[in-house]
């Protein structure tokens, strides 16, 4: 299977797609998994409003690639439902959160990345009229070649 495809699948189907958590591997950690064929991936992060996390991708039980997070909400009138659909639009050609815009009408994500699949950062906020109410920074890549 292609990687990136399952990468984007794993994500619709853990976090984003309101997937079941696993047993936490860490105290009062958040743990989600997704698995199929010989492919690995695990999200896993620490607190709510203000959390830090990782989520990585295995082939044959072999770390392959991995992307560290740090976010908070910043303001009043931050919606998680509201990021978890904007991480569902996830791209095929920066498969690392949400697309470089989204809105419901009401509040506005936008992520922004340099780099691709192999070695990014990157950062993501959501917008409430003039108030920014949530923001994440990101980066990652392959672990192995």
């Amino acid at each position: 299977m292609d990687k990136i495809k399952f990468l984007i699948e794993a994500k619709q189907a853990t976090y984003a797609g309101k997937g079941p958590e696993l047993i936490p591997s860490r105290p009062a950690s958040h743990d989600l998994e997704f698995v199929r064929g010989n492919l690995k991936y695990i999200d896993t992060y620490l607190g709510s409003e203000k959390f830090a996390g990782e989520e990585a991708m295995w082939e044959d039980d072999q770390p392959l690639w991995a992307m560290n997070y740090a976010g908070r909400v910043t303001a009043e009138g931050f919606s998680g439902d509201f990021l978890k659909a904007a991480l569902l639009l996830v791209p095929e050609d920066k498969p690392f959160r949400g697309p470089e815009h989204y809105t419901d009408g009401r509040l506005i994500y936008k992520c922004s990345v340099d780099g691709d699949f192999s070695w990014f950062n990157g950062s993501e906020v959501i917008w409430a009229g003039d108030t920014m109410v949530y923001t994440c920074m990101f980066h990652g890549g392959l672990i192995k070649e």
